[in-house]
């Protein structure tokens, strides 16, 4: 199964996180495409074929995504591709509670998405909390055993 990683970071703490997932999903079978480095555009999202999706985004600013997930998310709202209606998909969210109302502000916006797009989620948001925790990368570990559980079957 392909799986298409959509990333935005601001200190990188995302990033780290999205790159230990997808060695994950390699670890467990499946081929993986990850925004966070190479930036791809809509059309080498759609090209990938993904057959599911993993948002991995931490918040910026007053609930905001990060800058370097922006285009993407833009180009994928603008076009709203109907051929992912009815796709696995999952959320890690990262932001500090401290925040409030807009605490994991940029996941929200990817639930929104997915929404409007008919990716169907598979489970509920994992939001990490930076408050919380020191080691995001490893903190996401049950929750991504259980996203890999839900896209078999």
């Amino acid at each position: 199964m392909k799986v298409a990683i959509l990333s935005g970071s601001v200190y990188g703490s995302a990033e780290e996180v999205a790159l230990h997932v997808k060695q994950l999903l390699i670890d467990a079978g499946f081929e993986v495409l990850l925004n966070s480095r190479n930036n791809p555009t809509l059309a080498q999202v759609q090209a990938f074929a993904p057959e599911a999706f993993l948002a991995v985004t931490s918040t910026t600013g007053m609930g905001e995504l990060p800058d370097n997930l922006l285009a993407l998310y833009s180009a994928i709202k603008d076009s709203l591709p109907g051929a992912w209606r009815g796709l696995p998909g999952g959320i890690i969210a990262l932001g500090d509670a401290s925040y409030g109302d807009t605490f994991c502000g940029g996941g929200e916006q990817i639930r929104e998405l997915f929404g409007e797009l008919g990716v169907h989620e598979v489970q509920p948001m994992l939001r990490l909390d930076a408050s919380e925790t020191v080691s995001p990368e490893t903190d996401c570990e049950p929750w991504v055993e259980d996203f890999i559980k839900a896209l078999r079957q």
